[in-house]
């Protein structure tokens, strides 16, 4: 089924823009800019939302307002008051078992130590489309996960980040305008990769694999989404 409500997770406030947690909010903001609207302020929950006409479609992009770990209570306010299906949520936000410059299209599974996605499974089904943006390895390896993703890109980082963003929107826009399986075949396939379609099933095989090996590897890491 097509989205229609994206909602990207950060931490709100100067404090922490431009570090790698944000990576919610980056894709986010390059999002609006492309569709043309801009973020109000929701009266009824902690959320920063916009509005777009897409194909006959309404959309919703928002980005919750309390810290990572608090995504959850914040979209459950906003979903309520506006009477939102459920099944139509996908949620863009960084991953550490990623590399950076690559993304990952799933649908359901645990929370694998991010606890901003923690929070939102107390309140919504599993089922939701996760869209997870690459900001690893972490570098040094010595460095405390939190101090890592709480950390500011690098020069270089960036120039990853920026050449990589279009690929990443047109991947958000598949999934609005045509549902998880053609974007996860899109945005799934290793670099490389023919695409035809034995390579995408196959691709899709591994990537749901893979979704499980980190989820499993993943929920060790400790303080991941603290703010």
């Amino acid at each position: 089924m097509p989205v229609s409500v994206v909602a990207g997770l950060g931490n709100p406030g100067l404090e922490y823009e431009n570090t790698r947690h944000n990576a919610g909010f980056v894709l986010l903001d390059a999002l609006a800019t492309e569709f043309d609207c801009r973020w109000a302020k929701d009266r009824k929950s902690d959320v920063l939302y916009a509005t777009h006409e897409r194909r006959g479609r309404k959309l919703f992009l928002l980005k919750p307002q309390a810290y990572v770990n608090r995504s959850g209570s914040c979209l459950r306010e906003f979903f309520a008051f506006h009477k939102l299906s459920l099944s139509e949520l996908a949620v863009v936000y960084d991953e550490i078992n990623l590399p950076l410059g690559r993304a990952k299209i799933s649908v359901g599974g645990s929370a694998g130590g991010h606890n901003g996605i923690a929070d939102i499974l107390r309140y919504f089904p599993d089922e939701f489309v996760r869209f997870r943006v690459g900001i690893g390895p972490k570098a040094p390896p010595w460095i405390d996960m939190k101090d890592f993703v709480l950390g500011r890109w690098r020069t270089e980082e960036l120039k990853v980040l920026e050449s990589e963003t279009p690929g990443f929107l047109e991947g958000i826009k598949l999934l609005i305008d045509s549902g998880p399986q053609s974007a996860m075949n899109r945005v799934n396939r290793r670099p490389g990769k023919p695409d035809d379609g034995a390579a995408v099933k196959e691709t899709t095989r591994q990537s749901e694999q893979e979704t499980k090996d980190e989820n499993s590897g993943k929920t060790e890491i400790p303080g991941y989404g603290d703010p």
